[in-house]
């Protein structure tokens, strides 16, 4: 008999393939997301196997371009408990995979002011890992405030049609 080991990501409900691994809840409340990328990222094996476990976080996490290349600080990957020696440091610099076109275009997004790249989640396409990242402008408070108070509209009006059937 075969042993499939479960993936432990869910399966968005917006009918979309991809499943997410992890998630920054933070970066659309605290920032304005204005382009969207997807990147590859260079991981170990040890990584891939902590990342497919859920125990990747991308809260803290930020891009960088530097000489012609991006690369992910910040975000921690929590070592794999089995992977002894493979293991390597958590918050370690891992490098993206873009075409040359869209770091260019990265690289002259991030020098205008305000701006930085903030990674959105990490999910799975076709069995390999990727990262969503986007040109992000931080949001001020009463920016913050509004979309609280968007958000808590749309709660109750939700609240008041009744339950959802589907």
């Amino acid at each position: 008999m075969y042993y499939t080991r479960p993936v432990s990501a869910k399966k968005p409900k917006d009918g979309t393939e991809e499943p997410v691994l992890a998630r920054n809840r933070a970066a659309s409340h605290e920032f304005h997301l204005l382009e969207r990328y997807e990147a590859g990222i260079v991981l170990t094996g040890t990584e891939v196997k902590s990342i497919r476990a859920g125990r990747a976080n991308l809260k803290d996490g930020y891009a960088k371009v530097e000489r012609g290349e991006v690369f992910l600080h910040g975000t921690h990957i929590s070592p794999y408990e089995p992977g002894d020696r493979q293991n390597v440091e958590a918050l370690r610099v891992r490098k993206l995979l873009l075409n040359a076109r869209e770091i260019r275009k990265l690289g002259k997004a991030t020098d205008a002011a305000g701006t930085t790249l903030v990674p959105v989640r990490l999910y799975l396409k076709n069995g390999r890992i990727k990262l969503e990242i986007a040109v992000a402008r931080g949001k001020r408070a009463f920016d913050k405030r509004e979309a609280i108070a968007k958000r808590d509209v749309e709660r109750e009006m939700a609240r008041a049609r009744g339950p959802s059937r589907g």
